[in-house]
């Protein structure tokens, strides 16, 4: 398909400043025009987008998919075929896999799955340090050179400063980001939840809030120290949010991400033990919920991440105590924030758009996030009217461990395009 023309649709490209009823039209692979009544010669295909919202594909900067290692809770193909059912052009894969992706061999491989998912596009993080382990630095020139957007330790702090502060100065060279789980292991070690009257209510090993807060601490100031590109991973509380903020005010090079479950959900929620809201980190407070979503309002925080975890059934059945934490997120994270943060006036459908789109291309350096003329042409397509229920027996994800399970919610992708193809489309629409 060399052309097509999606026609009569609300067109939202807040990194554009456009916002207007009219068409988009693309032409091998890319945006070609934006604007009214385009002409549709040379086009082989014309979309109806009348009374959709017309959008640059989400991209979401931290998602698991899980292979090599663990199929049975996702593959790189049913990952990215998730993520377009979900209105996402492209993803960064996590390397916490079983082995790690922490060597050129190993990024090639999950660059290739994805290429041949034909879903979103795949863009594999590589691991800070060998295996995971936080002892020694991976060679970052040769996974840069195999495709890695990013250096991460996925889940898990680089416990040594030194070894954080060599690993921002060494990005540096290559121009990525490091992606920092942030927090003090000492002080979250055995954690299951928050520390708070619910964990205590409970009889359940809580991790304080303060454990993030000094992490944080100690990543901003390595990042000034060093000018590396710091993107702090799944921000949860008020504090840590805070830092980020006056970090950004002093010039620190520091990007955020805040997932749904943490803008969204409290720790109120497990009072019955439910393993589907165990997370990483844990839900906290509706103080620190209401502080998250006033950040990534202001721009403190510039992305939401869905920090997609697939668990097995099976695992999530276990005690409490043992069920491993995750949610997954793909295919529901624009309905439930539409829903809660644009209907709930936080935020404005343009902004929303932005922080799954453009923020995140920006804070990790990828391509999209835009449809400005040239660039690759993903796009998203959605029913903002629709209203629907959240049936985790419908995800084209291999798991279903959501906490939102139930949830009506309004607003829905009805299709992706990535590259001008179409990589996803609801069942029953155009």
């Amino acid at each position: 398909m060399s052309g097509v023309l999606i026609r009569g649709g609300r067109v939202v490209d807040a990194a554009a400043g456009t916002d207007l009823e009219g068409d988009v039209l693309v032409e091998r692979g890319r945006i070609a025009a934006v604007g009214a009544g385009l002409g549709a010669e040379g086009a082989e295909a014309v979309i109806d987008a009348a009374g959709l919202v017309v959008a640059p594909g989400f991209v979401d900067p931290h998602a698991h998919l899980c292979e090599p290692g663990w199929e049975r809770r996702e593959t790189i193909r049913s990952g990215a075929r998730a993520a377009a059912a979900g209105g996402y052009a492209a993803v960064c894969s996590m390397p916490d896999t079983d082995p790690a992706v922490d060597d050129p061999a190993s990024v090639g491989f999950v660059a290739a799955e994805g290429r041949r998912a034909g879903g979103a596009r795949v863009f594999p993080a590589a691991a800070v340090s060998v295996g995971r382990k936080g002892e020694r630095l991976t060679e970052f020139g040769e996974v840069a050179a195999a495709g890695a957007v990013a250096v991460t330790d996925a889940g898990r702090t680089v416990k040594s400063s030194t070894l954080m502060r060599i690993a921002l100065e060494y990005a540096r060279s290559f121009d990525i980001p490091v992606l920092a789980h942030c927090e003090d292991a000492d002080l979250a070690r055995n954690g299951v939840m928050h520390e708070g009257v619910v964990s205590t209510r409970l009889g359940l090993r809580g991790r304080p809030a303060v454990a993030e807060e000094i992490g944080v601490a100690r990543d901003l100031a390595l990042a000034e120290a060093t000018g590396g590109r710091l993107h702090v991973q799944r921000v949860s509380t008020a504090a840590a949010a805070d830092l980020i903020r006056r970090a950004r005010r002093r010039g620190v090079r520091v990007t955020a991400e805040v997932t749904p479950h943490h803008l969204l959900l409290t720790h109120e929620r497990l009072d019955g033990y439910g393993t589907e809201y165990k997370v990483n980190p844990p839900l906290r407070t509706g103080a620190d919920a209401e502080a998250l979503r006033a950040a990534l309002a202001d721009g403190t925080i510039c992305c939401v991440a869905t920090d997609h975890a697939p668990r097995h059934y099976d695992e999530k059945e276990q005690a409490f105590d043992d069920a491993p934490f995750g949610a997954v997120g793909l295919e529901t994270a624009f309905a439930l924030l539409h829903t809660r943060l644009v209907a709930g006036g936080v935020l404005t459908l343009p902004e929303l758009l932005e922080r799954m789109s453009a923020g995140p291309a920006r804070a990790l350096g990828l391509p999209g996030g835009t449809l400005e003329p040239g660039r690759p042409a993903d796009l998203v397509l959605i029913d903002p009217g629709m209203e629907w229920t959240v049936d985790a027996a419908d995800f084209l994800s291999r798991s279903r461990n959501t906490p939102f399970r139930g949830e009506k919610v309004t607003g829905r992708v009805v299709r992706t395009l990535v590259g001008g193809k179409t990589a996803w489309k609801l069942a029953g629409r155009q």
